[in-house]
């Protein structure tokens, strides 16, 4: 069984591409209507709906929602990684304008690496552990730019000291195992970063890294943002992390997304009551021995998405309406916000 369609996002919820001082559009990634299917035993079921957003150089905007929302198959269907049983069936993935959706299999391969790039959130797995860190760098100088062995290790040692693992040349021998779990996200980012993306994802990057080490990686991706006007997406159900690192939000549930907008914006002033949810669940206020606050219920299974809004089951606004029609991700508050609710202005009444 398909859930319900949802409708098209409206005209207004869309900004116009933002142009450069050269007169060049300064919008890095769009993504309209993205819909993925996904066939499991019991049957397809549909895993990401009309999913849209965009994102400019320069800029971060984090996608955010509870485990199984959709965030990391939405960075899969971009970075062309969806495994064989997902499959991709509606809607547009522009990078720099480019629908790559559209591309063979071989010239979306050539834009991985120059022009978009994605670093995962388990280094050890990602990276090969029998060829040492410096071969692993200096590849995608050898397969994109054709450098020489030679020329391919200096430019690794380089991306070395750019992230900053110390003693490079030396280090450039060494395997990931070798490593701590701190300096191999550092090598990941650098792997990612090597031929200078447009555009980076970053999936989950600091996930099992303790707090001080987090905030070094993510102080090394603004560094390294900032010097090549990168626009960055990052996949994370951490608060704290988009509210100091993002400039602008998404937010998504079972496979939609139902509100987006500025990072400060959003947070101050939520508009839909996932969004409230959230950020209500944050401890800031909690007794020791007390409960902690959260949203009350669980996300629906994919197979059983009802047919209107995909929160009316955990929402405390939801009435007929919402159960018979799903709500459009409209704009709500300028240009820059938009939700999917259809009673978004009598949140702050509950």
């Amino acid at each position: 069984m398909s859930p319900a369609k949802t409708p098209e996002v409206s005209g207004a919820a869309r900004d116009e591409a933002p142009v450069a001082e050269d007169g060049g559009s300064r919008r890095a990634l769009e993504v309209e209507r993205l819909s993925v299917d996904l066939r499991t035993p019991s049957g397809t079921v549909r895993a990401l709906d009309s999913v849209g957003f965009t994102l400019d150089k320069g800029r971060t905007l984090a996608l955010l929602g509870e485990s199984g929302c959709g965030k990391s198959m939405t960075a899969q269907s971009i970075a062309g990684l969806l495994e064989p049983v997902a499959d991709v069936v509606g809607g547009a993935i522009r990078v720099g304008g480019t629908d790559v959706l559209r591309l063979s299999a071989t010239a979306r391969k050539r834009l991985a690496g120059p022009v978009l790039s994605i670093v995962f959130q388990d280094a050890l797995t990602a990276m090969n552990p029998v060829q040492t860190v410096g071969k692993q760098l200096g590849e995608p100088f050898r397969i994109h730019r054709g450098l020489s062995r030679r020329q391919a290790r200096e430019k690794a040692i380089e991306l070395m000291e750019t992230v900053g693992i110390p003693e490079p040349r030396a280090r450039a021998r060494s395997y990931p195992h070798q490593f701590s779990g701190g300096m191999r996200q550092r090598l990941l980012i650098a792997m990612a970063v090597a031929l200078g993306p447009d555009v980076l994802i970053a999936d989950e990057p600091t996930t099992a890294l303790d707090v001080t080490v987090q905030a070094q990686i993510m102080q090394l991706l603004r560094d390294l943002q900032a010097e090549r006007d990168m626009a960055v997406l990052l996949i994370t159900h951490d608060l704290a992390v988009v509210s100091e690192r993002a400039d602008d939000v998404a937010i998504m549930y079972a496979g939609n997304v139902v509100e987006t907008g500025p990072v400060r914006e959003v947070f101050a002033n939520p508009r839909h009551p996932y969004t409230k949810g959230l950020l209500d669940s944050v401890p800031e206020h909690a007794e020791r021995g007390g409960p902690l606050p959260a949203v009350p219920g669980s996300p629906p299974e994919l197979s059983a998405v009802p047919p209107g809004c995909v929160f009316q089951a955990r929402c405390p606004l939801a009435r007929e309406r919402c159960a018979e029609e799903r709500p459009r991700l409209v704009n709500d508050d300028g240009a820059s916000r938009a939700v999917a609710c259809h009673f978004s202005e009598e949140l702050t009444r509950v």
